[in-house]
C-alpha cells in the first residue's frame, strides 16, 4: 500500500516510506538474536516492492461475513490480487499515469473523501447505545414491523403518468372489475408500465407506508409515487411472520445507534456551516429559481384502494432471517 504525501513527487513519496520502514526494522532489529527475530510481515515480492501481510488483514477486514474457516483462502486470493495491482501500479508509474490530471485530480477527490468521512465517524462514535428500556419501546411501537410483521404477496404495476392522469388512473382502478382488466386499460389507454410480481416483507417496504399495508385486506391497492409516474401495489396476499423482542433487540440496536449517529453528524455539519463563512461564486452566487413541488395527485393514498381479488401469485418465500431484516432496515 502507498501512501501520498500531499504536494510531493510520488517516486519521492515511495522512497521516504521505505526509509522509514527500513528504519524502523533496523531498529527493531537491534539487540536481537537470530531466534529472537519477529516473524517477517512481507507476504510477496513483486520486483522491488512489498506486499504486506498488514494489506492482506486491511483487505480481509472489508469482506463483511467472513467466516474464520475462509480466512486463509481468502487471504491467498487476496494476496494474487494485490500481487496484479503491484505489477499494474509499477507500470503506471513508469508510464507516468500518476502525473496525469484526471488521475492527480481523482487521487484528491478521494483522499477529500477518506478524511471527511474519518471526521464524520468520530462525531458518531459520541452516539450513545439505546437502552433497553429504548429498544423495547421501539419494539413496542411498531407492531407491523415486528409482533405483527407480514410478508405481502404483491403485483406491482409501475405506470408512466402525467401528474393530471393521476386522479383518472386511481378511478379507473377502482371501477376495474380486475386486475387484468385495469392493465387491459393501461393497453387500450396507451400508458407505459410495467408489471412485476414480488413476495416482500414488512421490512422490505417503505416505512412511511408501512401502516398503510398493515391495513390492507387481500385485493385491496395502494398508489404510490413511482419514478416519472405512479406505482400501483395490489395485495394479492398476505401471512403472518412475526419477530420476537429477542430476535428484533440487536437489529433495533443497531437501527437506532445509526439513527443517533446520523444524528449527529447531521447537527454537527449544521454548526459547522453556521460559523463558518461560505460565499458562492459565479454562475453559483445567482439566485436559483424555487424548486418545482411535487406534481399534485402523486401523494400515497390515504387509505387502501379496493379492488377485485388479484390472481393468486406464487407462494410466499422462506421465512427471513435477521440478516435478511437487517438489510430491510438499511443495516450493514
Amino acid at each position: 500500500m502507498r501512501f501520498t504525501m500531499h504536494g510531493a513527487h510520488p517516486l519521492a513519496c515511495r522512497a521516504w516510506v521505505i526509509g522509514v520502514v527500513a528504519s524502523t526494522l533496523l531498529v527493531a532489529g537491534c539487540g536481537q538474536s537470530d531466534t529472537d527475530k519477529p516473524a517477517s510481515q512481507t507476504a510477496a515480492k513483486v520486483n522491488k516492492e512489498e506486499i504486506t501481510v498488514h494489506q492482506i488483514n486491511f483487505a480481509l477486514q472489508q469482506q463483511r461475513g467472513l467466516r474464520a474457516d475462509q480466512a486463509e483462502a481468502a487471504s491467498r486470493q487476496i494476496l494474487e490480487r494485490l500481487i496484479d495491482q503491484e505489477l499494474a501500479l509499477q507500470k503506471a508509474e513508469e508510464l507516468k499515469l500518476d502525473r496525469e490530471p484526471r488521475v492527480v485530480q481523482q487521487l484528491e477527490a478521494a483522499r477529500r473523501e477518506i478524511v471527511a468521512r474519518a471526521y464524520l465517524e468520530k462525531v458518531g462514535d459520541a452516539a450513545l447505545k439505546p437502552t433497553a428500556e429504548e429498544i423495547k419501546k421501539y419494539y413496542d411501537e411498531k407492531p407491523a414491523l415486528f409482533s405483527e410483521r407480514r410478508l405481502y404477496n404483491l403485483q406491482e404495476i409501475s405506470i408512466e403518468a402525467r401528474a393530471d392522469q393521476v386522479t383518472e388512473l386511481r378511478e379507473r382502478l377502482v371501477a376495474a372489475k380486475s386486475v387484468p382488466d385495469f392493465i387491459e386499460h393501461l393497453k387500450t389507454a396507451g400508458f407505459r408500465f410495467a408489471v412485476n410480481q414480488a413476495v416482500r416483507a414488512a421490512e422490505q417496504l417503505p416505512l412511511a407506508n408501512l401502516d398503510a399495508f398493515a391495513r390492507m385486506k387481500d385485493g385491496q391497492a395502494l398508489v404510490s409515487p413511482g419514478g416519472p409516474g405512479v406505482q400501483v401495489l395490489v395485495l394479492a396476499g398476505s401471512r403472518t411472520q412475526p419477530i420476537t423482542e429477542e430476535q428484533a433487540r440487536p437489529i433495533i440496536e443497531q437501527f437506532l445507534l445509526n439513527d443517533r449517529k446520523r444524528k449527529l453528524v447531521e447537527e454537527d455539519i449544521k454548526a459547522m456551516r453556521g460559523s463558518a463563512k461560505v460565499t458562492y461564486v459565479g454562475k453559483f452566487g445567482e439566485p436559483v429559481a424555487a424548486a418545482a413541488s411535487a406534481p399534485a395527485g402523486l401523494a400515497p393514498s390515504a387509505a387502501p384502494v379496493a379492488t377485485p381479488p388479484a390472481p393468486p401469485l406464487a407462494a410466499p418465500s422462506a421465512p427471513l432471517s435477521p440478516g435478511d431484516i437487517s438489510k430491510g432496515l438499511g443495516l450493514k
